[in-house]
């Protein structure tokens, strides 16, 4: 963050100085966890749900912090901020807060930060602000957005998925006079969500990947999430950049509803930024020819799945727009790898065991291309190898839940998968689709748990199968994958 009085803190935020003379300089980082604190540092006092972060601020001042963000008061040198009107537990709209916010002071604390982080957005008159939004795949996409603008200057991008609320502001203060460039995720659980993350960081490019199904429980249709996605482009300046992908109509049909210039990518023949002789190798990793206005070049992608095709598109028209050349984009996307854990991540144990573990998060499009992944590599090889799909339960699909996981049960009996082991009652129509697409026996089986699906694995994989661990992140999946790993290394 660039460096701020407690005072110019408290007058930006619509606080006060409390056990502090104004005047301490905050020079360092701004969290919400005391272990991560440097010296100089601002901490935030965050409410959650089992914790509450106003009772670690003497701890945070003894760990370095100049001072703390603070709902209520507390005995150290702070900024006091009030709750907004009409806060307060099941008011704030954040689901970080919800449970643990019965007085508004979390409430308190992330709007301050919201504040905080738009100051110091427009104190930094060189920096250009990137959003990406869709329903699936934004983290992939903004790993490989930071990856090809880190050669043109110094960039700053989220951890993993840190799109919401909290980590949207959090990720906006980390920029310094010397950033160039902010890559921000945005997500969305209802409408004015990302509108509202906008008006904390204002961007000048926004692209969005797609419209899915992923939380088409809370927005009634895919329509209303395209809606929703829609307000990134919504925000754009008349000089700004919208990247929409042409191979997506709902996404495509976004065009009207912003004042910048509209960029489109995609494989279909009137996008601007396009891929032409795409191919997968054995791991399913992309080769294309990257064709767009500024010039053309060959781009063999580090990371995996045919899906990454669009998402490294989206990165390549943002830096192109953003002053790189088609070579510049295709040496720095053929170095890019998978930061953000959890996502495609390919291993291969001694045995050749060959583990993917994708379990961050799922969607029916994410799990779609994840089988289509699977496919690809178990099918790379004569003989081909021996395929498993470790599926959990899908959230927030709403009234089409079951309808949803039964469609991906047929679809591992159509890509002929060997294996397919459905974790959990939630996913139970997994398994009820692939029955009634043909998978009879123990081609297809349903366990209770995490604990059975190792069981499973640890007697039955042999060396040179391919396994792919996918589900939304809250069932845990990872675990599975990580099981796998560790017993093949032993």
């Amino acid at each position: 963050m660039i460096p701020l009085t407690l005072a110019e803190i408290a007058e930006v935020v619509g606080g006060t100085v409390h056990h502090a003379t104004g005047d301490e300089v905050v020079t360092g980082g701004v969290e919400f966890d005391t272990r991560k604190l440097t010296p100089g540092g601002l901490f935030l006092a965050l409410p959650g749900e089992r914790v509450d972060g106003h009772d670690f601020a003497a701890r945070a001042i003894g760990a370095g912090a100049v001072g703390v963000l603070a709902g209520r008061p507390v005995d150290v040198p702070s900024v006091l901020v009030p709750p907004p009107v009409g806060t307060g537990e099941g008011k704030t709209g954040n689901a970080y807060v919800l449970s643990g916010d019965a007085d508004g002071a979390g409430a308190a604390v992330l709007a301050a930060l919201a504040k905080l982080a738009r100051h110091v957005v427009d104190r930094l008159p060189d920096l250009t602000v990137v959003g990406v939004t869709g329903s699936s795949g934004k983290t992939s996409t903004k790993d490989l957005i930071a990856g090809v603008l880190a050669p043109l200057g110094e960039t700053i991008a989220p951890p993993g998925s840190f799109n919401n609320e909290l980590g949207h502001p959090w990720t906006a203060l980390r920029a310094t006079a010397s950033t160039r460039f902010l890559v921000l995720e945005l997500s969305a659980r209802g409408k004015g969500h990302i509108a509202e993350l906008c008006r904390v960081a204002p961007p000048t490019v926004g692209a969005v990947l797609n419209v899915g199904s992923a939380h088409v429980g809370e927005f009634g249709s895919k329509q209303g999430i395209a809606e929703a996605k829609g307000e990134l482009v919504e925000a754009l300046p008349a000089d700004g950049v919208a990247v929409l992908n042409a191979d997506d109509p709902l996404v495509a049909g976004m065009a009207p509803r912003t004042r910048a210039r509209v960029v489109l990518v995609g494989e279909r023949s009137d996008a601007q930024v396009r891929a032409v002789d795409v191919e997968l190798d054995a791991q399913a990793r992309a080769g294309f020819t990257l064709v767009s206005p500024q010039g053309e070049a060959r781009v063999r992608l580090a990371v995996h799945g045919p899906h990454q095709v669009g998402n490294a598109l989206t990165a390549a028209a943002i830096a192109l727009e953003l002053g790189a050349t088609p070579q510049q984009v295709a040496d720095a996307l053929g170095t890019a790898e998978r930061v953000s854990a959890h996502r495609m991540a390919v291993s291969e144990r001694p045995d050749g065991v060959t583990v993917v573990n994708d379990a961050y998060n799922a969607n029916p499009e994410s799990v779609k291309a994840a089988l289509k992944s699977l496919a690809t590599i178990s099918r790379s090889t004569t003989p081909a190898r021996r395929s498993w799909a470790v599926l959990g339960p899908m959230a927030e699909l709403g009234a089409d839940h079951v309808r949803a996981h039964d469609e991906i049960g047929r679809l591992a009996v159509r890509l002929d998968i060997n294996k397919l082991v459905v974790v959990g009652e939630d996913a139970r129509a997994m398994r009820q689709g692939a029955h009634l697409e043909g998978s009879w026996g123990e081609e297809a089986v349903l366990v209770p748990d995490v604990a059975a699906a190792v069981q499973l694995l640890s007697d039955e994989v042999r060396p040179g199968d391919v396994v792919l661990v996918k589900a939304s992140n809250s069932y845990g999946l990872w675990r599975v994958a990580e099981a796998l790993l560790e017993a093949g290394s032993k």
